[in-house]
């Protein structure tokens, strides 16, 4: 993946040298910290001071989900500030740290030099010295890229769901896994269902046997309808498609990569790993003209066991929207709702034996207050080959509605050449704008 030259300036520090090395040191103390943690001895006697090191965040992408994530991490976690943002368009850092410091203004300390505008932007705040987490929001197809430069720059990550939309991302994902391990730094995902409690429960009572044996399962992820955003005057190719990401598959990945990764993610975690097949249909209805993406797909997916989950994902406007999970039992059932929805178990008679309310805005928050416990613990979590997983078992699905092939697990961790990532990526430039898939026509690769 190439890209083009960004802004000459560099990012200015807001303390000493010394003062960073101190701290970057303790940061970077994991496997002493983590030695100390088994004996039974606090992180904070290990190093001899407070666990609340503030710790500085920088964030890449300044959409809505980058606010979110912002906001969350603030909210939750009182030992972090931020302190670099970057954008393609750098008005949006302007704009989201004026909402941000009228609620954390003790703990806003982006200057103007310290945001960065650009395809480029991003390796600033990668690269800035002072900054220990970068939290990564921007569309899912710079994902694998980003994600790999901030681990080999020895940085912390939250990195935003899904974490790849092709076969080629994915094994950048696992490599960015394997060093993160091997150098002690942290990467949590936005997998934020891991982190509710209600998934969390009954996930633990179905896998101690509470419904018998998973048979099957059937999962949906059914809207309404997406936002479009039509071409301004005077746009470029490359400008237009970045503008309106979710509609191009090398952004965005369509909805069952982009969204319904989440119930793909909880499915896999219900099954202790990724399907071996995947087989299914879809179609295009409503989306409009210019766009790539499928406005719903169908997915049987085969996991290890003969078990089968049936899966859909739908965006079709003024049509039933449904959103969570079904697990059959051979002693009983599992209700997964999404969102705030809560989880229940009954059993085959149909009468609840167990049930719990569901709290998605705690998970958000959860993510990063695990994140940043981790590393100030010296025990970072490295969770990215899961969510990679997740991602992939998402990709397979819509390779096999787009080509109406039935594709396994191998093919696509292993043998698959696919990579939509333009080899050339400049904002002013023509890039060519491919029609949506035809099964029977478009062909796996």
């Amino acid at each position: 993946m190439t890209r083009p030259n960004g802004p000459t300036k560099k990012p200015t520090t807001t303390e000493s040298t010394t003062d960073d090395l101190s701290r970057r040191s303790f940061l970077r103390q994991g496997s002493a910290l983590s030695a100390a943690a088994s004996l039974g001895i606090a992180a904070s006697s290990a190093r001899g001071d407070s666990v609340a090191e503030t710790l500085n965040v920088g964030i890449v992408g300044t959409g809505g989900r980058g606010g979110g994530a912002a906001r969350d991490t603030l909210s939750i976690n009182p030992n972090v500030r931020l302190i670099a943002m970057a954008d393609l368009y750098p008005e949006k850092c302007h704009s989201m740290r004026k909402k941000l410091t009228r609620r954390y203004s003790d703990r806003m300390a982006v200057t103007d030099e310290n945001i960065f505008g650009g395809l480029d932007g991003y390796r600033h705040v990668i690269e800035h010295p002072n900054v220990d987490i970068v939290l990564l929001t921007t569309p899912p197809g710079f994902r694998p890229s980003y994600l790999k430069e901030a681990v080999d720059a020895g940085k912390h990550v939250f990195a935003e769901k899904p974490t790849c939309v092709d076969p080629a991302g994915y094994r950048v994902c696992l490599e960015a896994d394997r060093k993160a391990r091997a150098q002690g730094t942290a990467i949590v995902t936005g997998t934020q269902y891991r982190r509710q409690k209600n998934y969390m429960e009954v996930m633990r009572r179905i896998h101690e046997g509470a419904i018998g044996d998973v048979i099957s399962a059937t999962s949906r992820y059914c809207t309404s309808g997406i936002w479009n955003r039509p071409r301004k005057p005077g746009m470029s190719d490359a400008e237009y498609q970045l503008y309106n990401w979710m509609h191009f598959i090398w952004l965005s990945g369509d909805q069952i990569v982009e969204q319904a990764v989440h119930n793909i993610d909880a499915m896999n975690w219900l099954m202790g790993g990724p399907p071996d097949t995947a087989y299914g249909s879809g179609g295009r209805f409503t989306r409009p003209k210019g766009s790539q993406m499928w406005d719903s797909v169908a997915i049987d997916y085969a996991y290890p066991g003969d078990r089968l989950l049936s899966f859909q994902c739908r965006q079709i406007p003024h049509t039933q929207g449904e959103n969570g999970s079904i697990v059959y039992g051979s002693e009983g059932i599992a209700i997964i709702g999404a969102a705030n929805k809560g989880a229940s178990i009954t059993d085959r008679a149909g009468k609840e034996i167990w049930s719990m309310k569901g709290d998605i805005n705690a998970a958000y928050r959860q993510e990063h207050k695990d994140l940043v416990d981790s590393i100030s613990a010296g025990k970072p979590i490295v969770e990215l080959a899961e969510t990679a997983a997740s991602s992939l078992t998402a990709v397979m699905g819509r390779l096999a509605a787009y080509t109406g092939e039935q594709v396994d697990w191998d093919f696509v961790a292993q043998q698959s050449t696919l990579d939509l990532f333009p080899k050339e990526l400049k904002i002013d430039e023509s890039l060519p704008i491919a029609s949506y898939a035809v099964p029977g026509v478009t062909k796996l690769t």
